[in-house]
């Protein structure tokens, strides 16, 4: 994250803050808004209205959200994609960095709508108009007031499509995901190199090690560097 005042930050959160109620209130209560403040990672929500996610006050960043932080400065809006949360409702959001006069994100404002009932009437409709297409199968995202959670269920997940446990996977694997979790930003969040690292059962020093080479990889293979 860039550089910027912290009071003008504050003074834009402090803005957004009855923004958050009015969204939700317009669109009822299958709308959750959350106002997030990246500053503080392992506790960014700093308003929320309606309870979609089931989000609160003091509450961490998601899986969205560690992406946002990952890309820093250069982050994007992200609007207008479902997802499926983990207890299986389907979820449209979006996601709308905050940046200072210097253009630095600092925050976010994120709108999630439930839309599982939209979504089994549209099915309903068409098996009665005969259109018996399968409808796609959605990403799951993970939403969580605790960041260990959340990280936690992005190495479960990882793993879970390498199918192996850490032990089973080879030198290239192991690599793998470590890449794959730094690109989603784990890594970007205080700590959780020690909390991969005992979540998969090794040592600290492995895991800064893995680590080390997935990022030499990904500068190899884009041209950058490290």
């Amino acid at each position: 994250m860039g550089s910027g005042t912290n009071a003008e930050r504050d003074a834009i959160l402090a803005a957004l803050t009855p923004v958050v109620e009015g969204i939700a209130a317009t669109f009822g209560p299958v709308c959750e808004v959350v106002l997030h403040d990246y500053r503080n990672p392992e506790k960014s929500v700093v308003a929320v209205a309606g309870s979609v996610t089931g989000r609160r006050v003091g509450g961490a960043m998601s899986e969205i959200g560690m992406r946002v932080l990952a890309r820093g400065d250069e982050a994007a809006d992200e609007l207008n994609y479902v997802t499926r949360t983990r207890d299986g409702a389907q979820v449209k959001s979006s996601t709308m960095v905050l940046r200072d006069s210097t253009g630095a994100v600092f925050g976010a404002l994120c709108v999630n709508v439930d839309v599982s009932a939209v979504t089994q009437v549209h099915g309903l409709l068409g098996a009665l108009a005969g259109l018996g297409a399968a409808p796609a199968e959605l990403p799951t995202t993970t939403f969580g007031n605790d960041i260990d959670s959340v990280v936690d269920a992005l190495v479960d997940a990882h793993q879970s499509r390498q199918r192996g446990s850490w032990a089973e996977l080879g030198r290239e694997e192991r690599v793998e995901l470590f890449g794959a979790l730094d690109t989603r930003g784990v890594f970007a969040v205080r700590g959780a190199v020690e909390q991969v690292a005992a979540r998969l059962g090794i040592s600290r020093a492995s895991a800064y090690n893995y680590l080390s080479r997935a990022r030499a990889a990904h500068d190899t293979s884009t041209g950058g560097t490290a």
